[in-house]
């Protein structure tokens, strides 16, 4: 059987009252994780309906989910974390390592529902939620979603070697322009100036070592896969052509996994491309394995 994957149709236009509103729906919360870090999160929508938690990527605040909160709010309870060292959650000097960051995801669960989740991962976040689940299991999952990024599946990403420090720190000019720089490329369709200078800030305020630390997961590619494989959960992979031959050999080796290809969207295609991404998600939610008790 050849592997199902979904491809983009024409451009939708940004839902911008969708990310207004959705930022004054959210109500600001906080836990305490077990190394004792406050970790604060975005969360809307009945407290007892079932559960989305979304993990955003390396630096990046909670409310980059701001559609996806607007979109599900009516019929899901959904939390978006800061994870340690982004947004308004505490910023330590100690617990960037893979394992602490799945912790934290693990962790959370449980301060917010007593029922299953669907956790979406986007980017970095791919590997903090992988890393949840190697550590911790599926007991508590009802389904990934998993963004943009590799899964350690076959083939390896080409082009980029693992990365180095730094020999001289850049000037806090130079790293607000990297920064920009970076914030801008996420993007295929512009979001427009104050949205990028918000969101730039906000990456801005994990210090340079700690986004180093973020950048240096010593760990091997394979058990991202392992990861993924030791789950009978759901998974849907949602991507950009770089990562099609990954969804591909997973759509061959999970009955249960769903690939979706966004050929004209940046990294953020969930920004890019609200509406598309929106519908994939909430039909997948319909379909996970919220469990007999659900």
């Amino acid at each position: 059987m050849s592997p199902t994957i979904l491809r983009a149709g024409a451009l939708t236009a940004f839902a911008w009252l969708a990310l207004q509103g959705a930022a004054l729906a959210a109500e600001r919360r906080q836990f305490v994780t077990g190394d004792g870090v406050r970790l604060s999160y975005l969360e809307a929508g009945p407290a007892d309906a079932r559960t989305v938690i979304f993990v955003p990527g390396w630096t990046m605040p909670a409310w980059i989910f701001d559609a996806q909160i607007a979109a599900l709010q009516d019929r899901w309870h959904v939390v978006a974390l800061d994870l340690r060292g982004q947004g308004e959650s505490d910023r330590p000097a100690y617990g960037y390592a893979a394992a602490r960051r799945g912790r934290d995801i693990s962790e959370l669960i449980p301060a917010v529902t007593s029922g299953r989740v669907v956790v979406v991962g986007w980017s970095l976040g791919v590997l903090d939620t992988l890393s949840m689940l190697a550590a911790d299991g599926d007991s508590r999952v009802a389904g990934l979603v998993l963004i943009d990024n590799s899964i350690g599946e076959p083939p390896a990403p080409a082009g980029r070697g693992p990365s180095r420090p730094a020999t001289v720190a850049p000037t806090e000019a130079q790293r607000t322009e990297r920064r920009a720089a970076f914030v801008n490329g996420m993007f295929a369709h512009d979001p427009g100036a104050d949205y990028r200078a918000r969101l730039t800030a906000d990456s801005l305020r994990m210090g340079p070592d700690r986004e180093q630390a973020l950048l240096a997961y010593d760990v091997p590619r394979e058990r991202w896969r392992d990861a993924l494989h030791a789950t009978d959960r759901p998974v849907l992979y949602v991507i950009r052509p770089r990562w099609t031959a990954q969804g591909e050999a997973l759509a061959t080796t999970r009955p249960n996994a769903r690939v979706a290809v966004f050929e004209h969207a940046g990294h953020a295609l969930f920004v890019d491309e609200p509406d598309r991404f929106n519908a994939l998600l909430s039909d997948f939610l319909d379909h996970a394995d919220w469990g007999p008790s659900a």
